[in-house]
């Protein structure tokens, strides 16, 4: 499973996996019918300390977190909040490299859980 490819990835590579949550198994107790959907919240703190210290406020969206959902066709997706959007959300300005560091991570561990 996608979700199990990327907490071993995280992990493999000092990532702290604080929690998986998934959303699936949540909604049957409550006979709801979802897809398989997991979300997965994880960080470090040399990766995003940097990044809080470039702005504060966005320490409301860190941990960052992976969702792996599949759709109605039966294709499984790996989506997250990239740190372009992170940028804009906060108006960081001046940690074009903090952000760089953090879009090469995602997007590595996203391409590493999904091939």
């Amino acid at each position: 499973m996608t979700a199990n490819k990327l907490v071993s990835l995280l992990e493999s590579k000092g990532m702290t996996v604080f929690n998986r949550v998934k959303h699936s198994e949540s909604a049957k107790k409550v006979d709801v019918v979802l897809r398989p959907t997991e979300l997965v919240i994880f960080g470090n703190p040399k990766v995003g300390s940097p990044l809080m210290a470039c702005i504060q406020s966005v320490a409301i969206d860190l941990p960052q977190k992976a969702l792996v959902m599949e759709d109605e066709k039966g294709e499984v997706w790996l989506v997250y909040n990239s740190p372009r959007y992170l940028a804009s959300r906060h108006h960081i300005e001046g940690c074009d490299e903090v952000l760089r560091k953090v879009e090469g991570a995602l997007a590595n561990f996203a391409k590493g859980a999904t091939q």
